[in-house]
């Protein structure tokens, strides 16, 4: 069920002796909780959880606090979670309360002004100031906090417990975690292919330093490490100037720097984009290095002019002699430059919802000038080219075109198969309306494929002010990033890495009950898959993702 608010078990109810009355109650992490509507029917309350070694597990305590007169602050406070004498010590506990952005509702693709699709507002950004300012008035807040399993903890029930505090009050509510006998790799090491794209330039715009500096640098790490926590798997980087012609409030610019000299050779400065690559290996994200684009949506391209002391620009399309002259030099010297710093072999060509010629042209280049050199692409499926894709992302609506012996066929050669959504998809989707259960859904939705993974073209590709106005101007509320800015979680986030992990588990349980010969364990486990049906995720997104982790966890 969609748009609903919640059913609560209460935990403890209190009235605190100053400016405010407040209680707390179990919550459910599929719920935004609002501030003004109160639905008592609609999700049952989870105050325990039941996790493998190495995993993540959410809560939602729902907060009800009414302040009368001046302003109160509410703090919070997460125990160890004990076993015995074996501990989940506090510090493995992260959360904070989820405030409200706005948001619109599902429109398509399309340019539109802000607001011409109305102005709501949603729970999705999970803030960790602590402590925490309530106005005067009535107030329903999530406190949402995730609980990272050790990979060295013993099974067990594991006891804990979070504590709100207010005017000298201090109230707690009890929870579980049951760590069963199995283990979840380190992110690293996780089969799912995620290619969520970087936007460091927002980064730099949001915190107010200089583009590439140390500066910058240092305030990209929380970010990426995030992201490397998810298990992401490539690197976005830029080889021109607004290869998406500027479509989102901060352009993508180039990463490398293109000189046509004065004697008219060129030449080519990959300075900005090792250091790119080196800061995201050093962040823990090392396996692709994806490259956009030698077709961006605006056949122009960017070079600075040593002979007049200016920017210019090339107007050539794949296919024409002045772009095979202008892309073939370059990637011989890329290549050569791949080689030198042993990037060659992870390193793709990258291109994006492109036509078949262009893409047939294009490649023509890539062969004869950077032989070898990998491609990827992110659109329609073009059997034409299949065999020269070696990462291929189709479109929701056009993954059909991926068989089981195609899947198969590309796994066997090393190459990827993955699906991507954007803002022509309703469901499943990571807009800021979404129901929270969609996030998860998305995984599961490679499993059932028998893809790889999942590609989005948006981590933080930000708003002018995304901590409070998640609408854009082409698409529907949140397309655009999943964090906010200052590495802030959201709702959405922590369900896409809880879909990746029951990824994982399904894998690794499929691959033991096969080594074993098990086949009881076997087809139970594809019984359970048949249960993701994308056709009824617009009803029952959270009774599909509860029932898969729950099937998994008994098994």
């Amino acid at each position: 069920m969609r748009n609903k608010v919640l059913i609560l078990l209460t935990a403890v109810m209190c009235v605190l002796p100053l400016a405010a009355q407040m209680k707390i109650q179990w919550g459910s992490p599929d719920v935004r909780y609002s501030t003004d509507t109160v639905d008592t029917g609609s999700v049952a309350p989870v105050d325990k959880a039941v996790a493998w070694r190495g995993e993540r597990v959410n809560f939602q305590l729902v907060v009800e606090v009414n302040v009368k007169g001046e302003n109160t602050q509410l703090e919070y406070e997460f125990t160890d979670l004990k076993c015995g004498k074996s501990i989940i010590p506090a510090s493995n506990v992260v959360g904070g309360f989820v405030q409200h952005v706005i948001t619109d509702k599902f429109t398509g693709c399309g340019k539109h002004a802000v607001d011409a699709h109305g102005e709501n507002f949603v729970a999705d950004r999970i803030v960790a100031d602590n402590p925490q300012l309530f106005a005067a008035g009535k107030h329903l807040r999530g406190l949402w906090f995730t609980v990272q399993v050790p990979h060295d903890v013993k099974p067990g029930k594991y006891k804990g417990s979070v504590k709100v505090k207010s005017a000298g009050a201090t109230r707690k509510a009890n929870y579980t975690v049951t760590v069963l006998d199995h283990t979840l790799p380190a992110p690293k090491d996780w089969k799912f292919h995620l290619d969520l794209w970087q936007n460091p330039y927002a980064v730099a715009r949001v915190h107010n330093v200089e583009l590439w500096s140390n500066e910058h640098f240092k305030v990209l790490r929380p970010y990426m490490l995030k992201l490397a926590s998810a298990g992401q798997k490539a690197i976005t980087a830029t080889l021109i100037d607004r290869p998406w012609d500027g479509q989102t409030h901060d352009p993508f610019g180039s990463m490398v720097t293109w000189v046509r000299k004065a004697d008219g050779t060129w030449w080519y400065d990959f300075t900005i984009f090792d250091r790119w690559v080196e800061f995201m290996m050093g962040c823990g994200i090392d396996k692709e290095i994806t490259c956009f684009s030698m077709i961006p949506w605006k056949l122009s391209f960017r070079y600075y002019d040593q002979a007049t002391h200016s920017h210019k620009y090339i107007n050539c399309a794949p296919g024409e002699a002045a772009y095979e002259q202008f892309w073939g030099g370059m990637l011989s010297a890329f290549a050569a430059h791949l080689k030198e710093k042993g990037w060659f072999e992870k390193t793709f060509i990258s291109m994006d919802e492109r036509s078949l010629s262009q893409m047939q042209a294009a490649i023509k280049v890539i062969k004869e000038y950077a032989p070898g050199l990998k491609i990827s692409m992110a659109g329609n499926y073009h059997p034409e080219i299949e065999p020269d894709i070696y990462d291929y992302c189709l479109d929701v609506f056009a993954y059909g075109a991926y068989t089981p012996e195609l899947i198969e066929s590309r796994r066997a050669q090393g190459k990827v198969s993955t699906y991507y959504t954007c803002c022509s998809a309703e469901y499943p989707n990571l807009f800021t309306f979404s129901a929270p259960a969609d996030a998860e859904f998305i995984a599961l939705e490679a499993l059932a494929k028998g893809l790889d993974g999942y590609l989005r073209w948006a981590y933080n590709s930000w708003t002018v002010n995304p901590e409070e106005d998640s609408r854009y101007t082409a698409w529907p509320a949140g397309d655009t990033y999943v964090v906010y800015p200052f590495s802030v979680s959201s709702v959405r986030w922590e369900h896409l890495v809880q879909g990746i992990q029951q990824f994982e588990k399904y894998k690794i349980l499929l691959a033991e009950a096969e080594a074993a010969g098990n086949t009881a364990r076997v087809e139970q486990l594809k019984n359970l898959l048949k249960t993701v049906d994308i056709k009824k995720i617009s009803t029952d997104s959270e009774n599909i993702v509860n029932s898969f982790r729950e099937g998994l966890n008994r098994m």
